[in-house]
């Protein structure tokens, strides 16, 4: 089964541009960013209202050294036999190294699966960009508990904004 979903995670960062645009995908959840109450790491996140992608504010996530960001947790997603995908709008300031997005689904008695959005990371000052990492669940793989990030492996400032995970069919 390991085998499977790491086969998985391989084919979904070789075929992501060519699903996301050939899918139309069903949203999960979205996450309103309209401060950080509801973030999970505190430390080197505000709330930035002026810095935004929807005209809604921003999370303003600062990493003084490589840093994964856990924005939020999802326990009541009940699905299978589908691609999801961790989408957001990102920007960046003076990064040296990389940011991108990072989901990991776990999966009751087989552990951790993660998914990074590593074909097209930011690096140095980037405008607003839109960003994503898939996952594909075969039938009978439903997470018990999915987790977003925002991973840097260097510095800088990033903000992030218009947050969602969506879905779509699995071929």
């Amino acid at each position: 089964m390991r085998n499977l979903l790491v086969l998985a995670l391989l084919l979904a960062a070789c075929s992501s541009k060519e699903s996301a645009e050939s899918t139309a995908p069903g949203s999960l959840k979205t996450f309103p960013i309209d401060g950080t109450e509801t973030v999970l790491t505190q430390s080197g996140v505000t709330f930035d209202q002026g810095v935004t992608a929807d005209g809604n504010g921003s999370l303003k996530l600062e990493a003084t050294q490589p840093t994964t960001f856990h924005l939020f947790e999802i326990t009541d997603v009940d699905i299978e036999d589908a691609r999801i995908f961790y989408r957001a709008k990102l920007r960046t300031e003076s990064v040296s190294g990389a940011v991108f997005l990072e989901m990991w689904c776990v999966f009751p008695d087989k552990g951790e699966f993660f998914s990074r959005g590593l074909e097209n990371p930011l690096t140095g000052t980037v405008e607003w960009s839109s960003a994503e990492t898939p996952f594909l669940l075969e039938k009978g793989q439903k997470p018990s508990l999915i987790k977003l990030n925002v991973a840097f492996n260097g510095v800088g400032t990033a903000w992030v904004d218009d947050i969602s995970l969506d879905s779509g069919p699995l071929r």
